[in-house]
């Protein structure tokens, strides 16, 4: 996307590609005899950097098409904040279904290319609060990627299709598609994504970053496209746990337009403790079932638990079959919330244009099916829109929170008497086909139990298959955001996996 003119691209270039390894460098946690501060001012000096990433990366060369706006300005504003709130002057991109006051907020829909609200969404407002810049704005899978069964991770109508930078013909997975080849490709310190089931933990886990999605209600949804009230919810997107712990501290609080926040029990610094955390003689939950069939999958899985059983973890096999009452209850509850939740937001947008209701959403897909249904349709927003029975919706709604908490998440980790859960996050992204849709590795990963849920999960970098990145799944109980964070930083601290480097160039094997 060529956001600006970019004066000097020979330029812009040339820095970029010779910045990669000091921006990797940089990713990094902060040794143990650094400061914040010190960290605050590496992460200042990087603030141009990041802008002359973008021109060159994303607008040029091999374009990974992950920012659909940024501000040029933001390395001065970055300055400015050196000293403020925990992020001091950190550059954060946001995905663009979360309200920032300076650009439309469009969920990648050309429906909504006009939404621009003169607003922040509070977790926005909480970000800069806490010394944070906006950087800009980044794809993602249209309308979150809740629009089609047969869609394409990273692919909107607004921004285009995000390239994994990784390998620019492999999929960005969704929908936090340009948030996590954003940061992967190093045009931010961090980013904001969103989830309503797997939506972080994906392109995090494929982009090879640090993902975290909180438990629901420790950060407000308010002023943030819609799908699901009892799934949806925003994380941190980062290269380290550390990281990602200090942007959910910047961003996480109450919202009393959220009621679910007022009932969350956050802790004042996601940090605290990061550095000195032990699993030694922790027990931990292997869900074996989750791992697949791929074998290479399987080997970097057996190396992620010999690395937490050299760091004094006790590791137990633990048994899991989702029932097939989970999945016929799952869709009905998001096509309902779908449906209430998505009207609630545009019927109550600043201004008259554009889309009240997900019936005129609709509508103008159909009428610029060209330009909007031209890869995949909107059979999910049509059942939506008929999924109208309030009785059988609470129906099912009980029964997944029965099946993923008090019979799932919460009977696992009592019954093995463990204290997280560990899983591969997902397989080595896919190659993008615009025709035939998404496939997914199957059999891999049980995100959707704390998704469900509403639980927290945590993604962290385990290795590679051919190049390709795969992430360690840890989940835990709700509210236990913290504890989960810690268990993240210490395998991030004791893994032995080489980790692979974005190639910005197609897949080629090995040789």
């Amino acid at each position: 996307m060529n956001h600006c003119t970019l004066a000097r691209p020979a330029l812009a270039l040339l820095l970029a590609t010779a910045a990669m390894p000091a921006l990797a460098q940089k990713a990094s946690p902060p040794p143990a005899d650094s400061t914040p501060d010190r960290a605050a001012i590496n992460e200042l000096l990087a603030a141009d950097e990041y802008i002359l990433r973008i021109q060159a990366l994303d607008d040029n060369g091999p374009r990974i098409n992950a920012v659909i706006d940024y501000d040029p300005t933001a390395p001065v504003k970055a300055r400015q904040l050196l000293g403020t709130g925990p992020l001091r002057g950190r550059t954060v991109l946001v995905k663009d279904n979360v309200e920032t006051a300076e650009w439309p907020t469009t969920a990648g829909s050309l429906a909504l290319k006009d939404n621009a609200t003169g607003r922040d969404a509070p977790l926005i407002a909480m970000m800069r609060k806490n010394g944070g810049v906006v950087l800009g704005k980044t794809n993602l899978s249209e309308w979150a990627n809740i629009r089609s069964n047969t869609s394409t991770s990273g692919w909107s109508g607004v921004g285009g299709l995000t390239r994994n930078p990784y390998a620019i013909d492999r999929n960005s997975c969704g929908s936090s598609s340009g948030s996590g080849a954003a940061v992967a490709a190093g045009f931010a310190w961090g980013a904001i994504g969103t989830e309503t089931n797997g939506s972080i933990t994906c392109p995090a886990s494929v982009n090879g970053l640090v993902g975290f999605k909180p438990s629901v209600g420790i950060v407000s949804r308010t002023h943030v496209v819609p799908i699901s009230s009892t799934q949806d919810t925003a994380g941190p997107m980062t290269r380290s746990v550390y990281d990602a712990a200090l942007l959910l501290t910047a961003i996480a609080g109450e919202d009393k337009a959220d009621p679910v926040t007022l009932e969350a029990k956050r802790v004042k610094d996601y940090t605290a403790g990061l550095d000195t955390a032990s699993l030694k003689g922790v027990r931990i939950g292997v869900l074996r079932g989750a791992v697949g069939a791929r074998g290479d999958v399987k080997a970097l899985f057996d190396s992620a638990l010999a690395d937490l059983t050299r760091a004094g973890a006790e590791l137990v096999d633990v048994e899991y079959e989702a029932p097939g009452e989970l999945w016929e209850a799952a869709l009905p509850v998001l096509m309902f919330e779908l449906r209430v939740e998505m009207d609630k937001y545009l019927s109550t947008r600043p201004g008259t244009e554009g889309p009240r209701s997900l019936a005129d959403v609709i509508a103008f897909n159909t009428a610029n099916a060209d330009q909007e249904l031209r890869w995949f349709g909107q059979d999910l927003f049509e059942q939506a829109l008929t999924t109208t029975d309030a009785e059988a919706y609470a129906k099912n709604l009980a029964t997944l929170r029965r099946l993923t908490r008090a019979e799932g998440i919460d009977k696992l980790l009592a019954d093995n008497k463990v204290t997280f859960l560990v899983a591969p996050t997902e397989g080595p992204a896919w190659t993008t086909d615009l025709v035939n849709g998404d496939h997914y590795a199957n059999g891999i990963g049980a995100g959707y139990l704390a998704a469900i849920a509403g639980y927290p999960h945590i993604t962290v970098p385990m290795g590679g298959v051919e190049g390709l990145p795969v992430g360690f799944s840890i989940m835990g109980g709700q509210w236990q955001d913290h504890a989960v964070l810690k268990a993240g930083a210490v395998y991030e601290k004791a893994r032995t996996a080489k980790l692979p480097a974005p190639t910005f160039r197609p897949w080629r094997a090995a040789e």
